[in-house]
């Protein structure tokens, strides 16, 4: 790390943050957390021209496009400070054509571009990958609640990942494998585990403070004459492995094809790598179906068709944990008491409210297996493996055999 590489990753862990904490604060105390315009004016440009000093030789100094870990850590650096600008107002992508900021643009697209990612700050670079010094991690404010935030979301990834590291080695075990019971067992403790995280994140979040004072570090804002997207929460490979190998959505669907087009900019080179490949491997559930019809008595196919379909359900919780509490409490709902001429720029995707709600909505039926007319739905295929799980026990009535790890599941459920 050169020393003005340093200087500035100093800069952005304490004095920044000292900056941000207070200028929330003080929202805070005028009643209105995303009323920002003339509250702390001062303060915002020390922020702005302290980092612009810093940014400047950076700039100069022209030794940031290596490829490695330190230009990742110092996209997100320059990604943090513009995230900053943008909250307090002093840029706003629906009132320019170019973002106001020219250095720390070009710092931006220099690295972006040398690395393979966006040219601003990630969901990996506060979460998978924030390097944490002397127990603190990296973030916009010392507020409780965005520790919160950036804690509780990052053990759900790294719960995700989990899951998506035991389903990507049962695929290339074969889903057939004798040793494929430990994998599934696995990847249902993890999933498991984001449901508890996510449950004590919904009861320990406060609305206001998540929405008025946490999420406006994550609006679009422009490098260059770009508007960038906000970091989204499902910008890792993870949960998308999980997704395909489960078989609940397909790379050759349209929307969710759109889908991952979209996030690849925003997900480290490795995670790119990752996804691409997960891309061409085969569901487990397709599998299962191909063995349906001719090994459906066999002890592997009942076990670890169960244990599938005990998977789908556990993620259908979290895919509804999500959308029905997180968007819904945490972004619907407070969203409803704005008037509507203030709602510009309010989601992190950029697109408005409606569109994102429709749009997370159709993912989170995909993901539950939803029975509906959408072609892409994996209802039907479920409940054809359920039933190839049934038998028939001594007063005529049709059970299912659940020896597996997939005891207790659901077929109503999914």
């Amino acid at each position: 790390m050169t020393p003005n590489t340093a200087a500035f990753d100093h800069w952005i862990r304490t004095s920044f943050v000292e900056m941000n904490t207070a200028l929330e604060e003080l929202y805070i105390a005028s009643g209105n957390g995303l009323e920002v315009d003339g509250v702390g004016d001062s303060i915002k440009y020390a922020i702005r021209d302290e980092g612009a000093a810093l940014i400047q030789a950076l700039l100069a100094e022209g030794k940031t496009n290596d490829g490695s870990a330190e230009a990742f850590a110092l996209l997100g650096n320059v990604g943090m400070y513009l995230g900053s600008m943008r909250r307090h107002e002093l840029t706003n992508p629906d009132h320019e054509d170019r973002s106001p900021f020219e250095e720390a643009s070009a710092l931006a697209i220099h690295i972006g571009t040398s690395i393979g990612m966006a040219p601003r700050f990630a969901t990996a670079h506060l979460a998978t990958h924030n390097l944490a010094v002397d127990g603190v991690r990296k973030s916009f404010t010392s507020l409780p609640d965005e520790f919160l935030f950036i804690d509780e979301n990052t053990r759900a990834i790294l719960s995700f990942q989990s899951a998506a590291d035991a389903l990507v080695r049962i695929s290339d075990l074969g889903v057939s494998s004798p040793v494929a019971d430990i994998l599934f067992g696995q990847a249902a403790a993890a999933l498991r585990m984001v449901a508890v995280i996510n449950a004590r994140l919904f009861l320990k979040l406060n609305v206001d403070r998540f929405f008025c004072n946490v999420r406006p570090y994550y609006k679009p804002y422009r490098v260059g004459r770009t508007i960038w997207r906000g970091a989204n929460a499902g910008d890792f490979a993870g949960i998308n492995e999980i997704d395909l190998l489960l078989g609940l959505c397909r790379a050759n669907d349209p929307y969710y094809a759109q889908l991952l087009i979209d996030k690849l900019p925003f997900m480290m080179p490795g995670e790119q790598q990752r996804l691409r490949a997960c891309m061409n491997r085969r569901s487990l559930l397709d599998q299962l179906l191909d063995a349906a019809d001719h090994q459906s008595d066999a002890p592997w196919f009942r076990a670890n068709a169960a244990a599938l379909l005990e998977l789908c359900d556990l993620f259908a919780v979290t895919a509804r944990q999500h959308h029905d509490q997180l968007v819904n409490k945490f972004i619907q709902l407070p969203a409803g008491a704005i008037q509507p001429g203030k709602l510009t720029g309010i989601t992190a995707s950029g697109p408005p409210l409606e569109v994102m709600i429709r749009s997370l909505e159709t993912l989170r039926n995909l993901r539950c297996a939803v029975a509906s007319g959408a072609a892409a739905s994996r209802h039907a295929d479920l409940a054809r493996l359920a039933e190839a799980l049934s038998t028939v026990d001594d007063t005529g009535m049709t059970t299912r055999e659940m020896s597996g790890p997939g005891s207790g599941h659901d077929i109503g459920a999914i």
